[in-house]
């Protein structure tokens, strides 16, 4: 049996998330069904971070066992043959140790918002970014970001389905900076809370719009409750943009990929 790591992308609109379920199609789905093509039976495919529906991955990463021998880039063409015409592809595979785990061998995870800043509605970005027609003040976004940096009980982010065990989480980056028509936040820690990026961005957007003052972005974490921060940040702006490990797992970094 060979473990095989894949570095994977997909367009999150049109499924239900990465985790298979009853009530439509899953980027897990689509990529076992493909899976079982290449083995005799099913194909468990485990993923670093099981992304919501309607959001992206530029960077995902997951793995998968197989008894057949097989190169690692024929294996990554198979799949995507297999996996038309969905949008979800193999950017590049590679063989690693059986006890490697694409989730808990992961170090580092990174996601990108994207907001859509300008009056026009959105013709190119449509389904891949939150259009927010009024200007929003980049640097009071920021300066509030820089509150919730460090380690911190994150419930005010948390979601109310969040199956984690403890709602503390070490936030290593939260970065907001403006790209043309568009405001960009980073956010990297170890792991992430059930839509604590979305969350943390639906807050930073009021405090963009003036309407709570870049401080307020500490009251709402200290306060431990979900109501005490703002409204959940649509999915289709959120990209998993990237894992890491403490190895290099794909030979080097991968190519910095053009959202839309």
């Amino acid at each position: 049996m060979t473990r095989f790591a894949l570095l994977v992308e997909y367009d999150g609109a049109g499924f239900v998330g990465w985790q298979r379920q009853a009530d439509g199609p899953s980027v897990q789905a689509v990529m076992e069904t493909a899976a079982a093509h290449l083995a005799d039976g099913p194909v468990a495919v485990t993923v670093a971070g099981r992304t919501d529906a309607g959001v992206h991955a530029i960077g995902q990463v997951a793995h998968l066992d197989l008894a057949r021998a097989i190169d690692p880039g024929k294996l990554a063409q198979a799949l995507n043959f297999h996996m038309k015409p969905h949008r979800v592809c193999v950017l590049r595979a590679a063989i690693v140790a059986d006890d490697w785990n694409a989730r808990f061998s992961a170090v580092q995870r990174g996601y990108r918002y994207v907001i859509l800043n300008r009056r026009a509605r959105p013709a190119l970005a449509a389904g891949r970014a939150w259009h927010v027609p009024h200007t929003l003040d980049v640097a009071a976004m920021a300066a509030g970001a820089r509150h919730l940096l460090g380690r911190h009980d994150f419930s005010s982010f948390r979601a109310a389905s969040c199956q984690a065990n403890s709602p503390w989480r070490t936030l290593d980056r939260l970065d907001v900076d403006r790209a043309a028509d568009c405001v960009i936040v980073q956010a990297e820690a170890r792991s992430f809370l059930h839509h604590q990026v979305r969350n943390m961005v639906g807050s930073l957007k009021l405090v963009g719009e003036g309407y709570w003052p870049p401080e307020r972005m500490h009251t709402a974490l200290a306060a431990g409750h979900r109501s005490a921060a703002g409204p959940t940040a649509p999915p289709e702006g959120l990209f998993l943009v990237e894992v890491k490990y403490a190895e290099a797992v794909f030979g080097g970094p991968a190519e910095e990929a053009v959202v839309f």
